[in-house]
């Protein structure tokens, strides 16, 4: 009888939980017992601490990812008429957020090495009504961040980041998100730092961005009852900020064990010619190690997910969860061509780069307690596949 094989999950939340049960139910019922539920010490303290591991002024929470690139925008001022530069290769709350303020998203196709913004091709989508750029460092691979605050400079634009996979990266010893003037990260439970539900954060060094999300976040007004603005009501609670307090201690700790897992399957791949790895090189001029050694500290990445490109996708796709193995493409509609956006006018051909990525892309196990074996299991059940959908 042949053993059944343990299923090797995308991502492993569970795992995470048990290895810190004790000081998450602990900050849990610490907040339970208090009695204050919404906007209390556990979010101040979190915010602080934040705002202290990337080195920025203010860091303030919000209840989702989606919430911080609105608020940052809403912000800046950017609204109705206006247009905002970003890349038809990301999840739709970028484009939501924009749509949310009355804005036009203008794409720009992606680095076909990277999966990020192609950022030499910006300038050439510049109108008089351009007046932001949202670069999503996407998988946790920083963005090109010099040639888009050079343009962003020279055209007088706010620069938004969208940090949603990228929590800990670094860009030339700078965190992503403190680069431009706001820095939107997501809690979401799968990312590197993820609470038990939704929450968000915006990250910022300008004093005139901070007062305003901390007013729009609780209703758009600076005092209890008395509102100057239509605002939302889109605060990180306190249970979350608890548990994200005790797993931000262990962050560093985890995004080095993405990186040394995202060394060990490059490795894995050598020989398998059949998929296109992540990328050997990029704008950025980043080669990818095969070893933590010989890692380039100019631009460290933190491995949100570690994706590959195959041919014949579903059907790799089949044969690997036949195989015990999760694998999930992220992300197989490129944004210009959802129905959503069919005001924009794009259509199939109009980023080539992005569409062949959104075909062909696929995110493999990635997670900090991932383990040797179950990397050794991943490889060997996608190795056969690929070639059986050659």
């Amino acid at each position: 009888m042949e053993r059944e094989l343990r299923m090797v999950p995308l991502c492993d939340l569970k795992q995470q939980y048990q290895s810190l049960q004790t000081e998450i139910d602990a900050a849990m019922q610490k907040v339970a017992a208090s009695g204050h539920y919404v906007l209390g010490p556990e979010v101040k303290a979190f915010e602080q601490e934040m705002a202290e591991y990337h080195d920025c002024k203010y860091a303030i929470g919000v209840g989702s990812g989606t919430d911080a690139l609105h608020l940052s925008l809403r912000a800046l001022g950017i609204g109705p008429g206006d247009e905002v530069i970003t890349t038809p290769f990301t999840f739709i709350a970028t484009t939501e957020a924009i749509g949310m303020v009355g804005a036009k998203p203008v794409f720009v196709d992606i680095d076909p090495d990277t999966f990020n913004i192609d950022v030499r091709q910006m300038e050439a989508v510049l109108t008089p009504q351009t007046k932001a750029i949202i670069p999503v460092h996407l998988y946790g691979q920083p963005c090109n961040m010099g040639v888009v605050l050079e343009l962003a400079a020279e055209q007088g634009l706010d620069v938004v980041e969208d940090c949603a996979q990228s929590v800990g990266a670094e860009y030339h010893g700078c965190r992503v998100g403190t680069l431009g003037d706001a820095g939107c990260l997501s809690f979401f439970p799968s990312k590197n730092l993820g609470c038990c539900g939704d929450g968000g954060m915006v990250l910022t060094n300008s004093k005139a961005v901070f007062e305003s999300v901390e007013m729009l976040r609780r209703h758009g007004g600076k005092v209890k009852y008395h509102h100057s603005q239509l605002g939302l009501n889109s605060r990180l609670d306190e249970l979350q900020a608890a548990i994200l307090r005790v797993k931000l201690k262990y962050l560093d700790q985890w995004n080095e064990q993405r990186r040394l897992h995202a060394y060990s399957y490059n490795r894995l791949f050598a020989e398998c010619h059949e998929i296109k790895r992540p990328a050997e090189s990029s704008t950025l001029g980043l080669q990818i190690p095969t070893s933590p050694a010989s890692a380039s500290r100019s631009v460290r990445p933190v491995y949100h997910q570690y994706t590959i490109e195959v041919d014949r996708r579903d059907e790799v796709i089949v044969s690997m969860k036949e195989q015990g193995v999760q694998c999930f493409p992220y992300y197989p509609v490129a944004l210009h061509l959802q129905e959503v956006h069919q005001d924009l006018a794009y259509s199939i051909g109009s980023f080539p780069h992005a569409e062949h990525a959104s075909r062909h892309c696929l995110s493999l196990p990635m997670f900090p307690e991932l383990t040797l074996a179950q990397q050794q299991q991943v490889v060997h059940a996608l190795s056969p596949s690929v070639a059986l959908a050659s």
